[in-house]
Formats: structure tokens, C-alpha cells, sequence
């Protein structure tokens, strides 16, 4: 019986150690995501560190468990609590910062635009802090973000390569960086040259939005000083977080069954401690040490 409670305490470890993959895969997942991501490093290390803690106590639980270490055995039913408490808050608060904010559909566009009044809460706070989104901006540009906007097509009259023409771009499926960074906002009504070049006309509309003022046909510049572009950046972050949170909902369900798995061997084996010595059965105890045959 002891050693079938401290095999099931074996086996629940190594499940715990599978699970831990999932979790670390999840916050590299997230750090090799959009350019967004990649710039707001400190959004995937809560993953990273829960996985690596995971993975380290279920290594030690399965030590305690084939050694039959109580003390190891205690500190990893403690740890484990604690790393469960701290998925399920990390798994909260990920909702809640990602609770508000979508992109908005424009008349004869595809891709959608992005406000920052749309979203609200600390992500949003944290994003456009202007010392942080110095970084941001930076990393950005330094991330070549809108590098993939150019699109190119043959004229059928010169037969020379150019940029695709403003209708065909109307149609494209943007990023939320490619839609809020890379050209100025639609309600700006500036005229289409390419991609990412774009020219005020005396229809533009650009006292309407402040962004208008931010916009800059510098490739170094674009938009990356408008609430549009922080707007992207958000759009993409809950987008990541959200898929990551599905992960982490998974993994929390298999962490708290396994958990309460391996809380009762453990109290089982305890008990069976108290019940009897160590290395002797009950069969043992109940044997004669030495028998008479007259």
C-alpha cells in the first residue's frame, strides 16, 4: 500500500511535469508573436516562470515520492498550491485587461481601424505611458513593422512593377500594427500613393482626428506616434493573451485534479506510516518470530 501511494505520487509528478511543457510553450509562444509582443517582453515572463516553477517542483516531487523524502514531498504539495494560485490569478487578470477594445469596421475597407478610447485598464495605461511607449515605438521601428505593407503588381500598360493600386489595398486584410502604425487612420481621408506613403489633399479631414497631425510619410515615422498605432498594439496583445488564456484554463483544470490526486496518496501514505513501521506489514506484524513443533 505505501508503495502504491508513493507510485501514484510518482505518477502524478510526471503528469505534472508534462504539463509544465504546455505552460512554458505558452509564454514562448507569446514571446515570438507579432512585433507587439516582442516588444512588451514582460507580457509573456509570468508564463515563463510558472512553467519553469511547475517543471522544477515536479521534478522534486518525484524525487520525494521515489525516495519517500516527506519533507520534499510537503514542500511540493505546498508549491504546487501556491503555482495553482498564481495560474488562476495570472488567468483572471489576463480577462481583465483584455476585457475592453476591438477593432472598428470602416465603410469600403477590409481591414479594420483601432482607437485607443476603445480600450481602458491597466494594459492600456501601461502601453501608453510616454516612457514606455518610447520603447515601444522604438522596438518597433527597429522590428522594420511595416515592412510586409508592400504589396506589387504588373501595369498592363507600361508593363512596368508598382505598387498595388488603392482599391486593391482597400481590400487587404491588415494587422492591427499594419492598420494603426503603418498608414494614417481612414477618418484623416488622405490620398493613397503607396502602402505606406500618403498625401493630404483639400478633401482630407485631418483637423477631425489628432492623429492626422502625428502622421509622417518618413519611413523612420509613420504612425508610430498616434493613439492608433498604441490601439494596434493592444488589439494585438489581447489577441495573444486571450489565445494563451485558453492554454492556461486547460492546464489549471489538469493542475487541480492531479493536485488533488496527489494530496490524497500523500495522505494516504502518511497514514499508513502511522499505522505500521517502515519496511514492515501488517502480515509481518502479525506473524510469530519463531515457531515450536513440540
Amino acid at each position: 500500500m505505501i508503495r502504491g501511494s508513493t507510485g501514484v505520487i510518482g505518477v502524478v509528478n510526471f503528469i505534472t511535469f508534462l504539463v509544465s511543457i504546455p505552460i512554458l510553450g505558452g509564454g514562448i509562444w507569446l514571446s515570438v508573436q507579432a512585433n507587439s509582443t516582442d516588444c512588451l517582453r514582460f507580457l509573456q515572463w509570468p508564463l515563463i516562470i510558472i512553467g519553469l516553477t511547475v517543471l522544477v517542483i515536479s521534478l522534486a516531487g518525484f524525487a520525494g515520492a521515489c525516495y519517500r523524502i516527506s519533507w520534499l514531498l510537503q514542500l511540493y504539495l505546498v508549491a504546487m498550491f501556491v503555482v495553482i494560485a498564481a495560474l488562476l490569478f495570472f488567468v483572471i487578470f489576463a480577462y481583465a485587461v483584455t476585457d475592453h477594445g476591438h477593432g472598428e469596421v470602416v465603410f469600403d475597407r477590409a481591414f479594420l481601424e483601432y482607437q485607443l478610447s476603445d480600450y481602458s485598464g491597466w494594459l492600456r495605461d501601461r502601453v501608453s505611458d510616454p516612457g514606455y511607449w518610447n520603447k515601444i515605438s522604438a522596438c518597433l521601428r527597429d522590428a522594420d513593422a511595416c515592412r510586409g505593407m508592400a504589396r506589387y503588381v504588373r501595369n498592363t500598360n507600361t508593363g512596368m512593377v508598382v505598387h498595388e493600386p488603392a482599391s486593391v489595398f482597400y481590400q487587404r486584410d491588415l494587422s492591427p500594427i499594419q492598420s494603426g502604425c503603418c498608414k494614417p487612420p481612414t477618418s484623416c481621408g488622405y490620398a493613397y500613393v503607396n502602402e505606406t506613403v500618403w498625401n493630404s489633399g483639400s478633401g482630407s479631414t485631418a483637423s477631425i482626428d489628432p492623429d492626422c497631425q502625428q502622421w509622417s510619410n518618413d519611413q523612420q515615422t509613420l504612425c508610430y506616434r498616434c493613439d492608433s498605432c498604441k490601439a494596434g498594439v493592444l488589439a494585438t496583445i489581447r489577441h495573444s493573451w486571450r489565445k494563451a488564456s485558453v492554454i492556461n484554463i486547460v492546464v489549471l483544470v489538469i493542475l487541480v485534479i492531479v493536485y488533488i490526486v496527489g494530496f490524497a496518496a500523500y495522505r494516504n501514505a502518511r497514514r499508513i506510516d502511522n499505522d505500521e513501521p517502515f519496511g514492515e506489514s501488517r502480515m509481518t506484524k502479525a506473524r510469530p518470530s519463531s515457531f515450536r513443533l513440540f
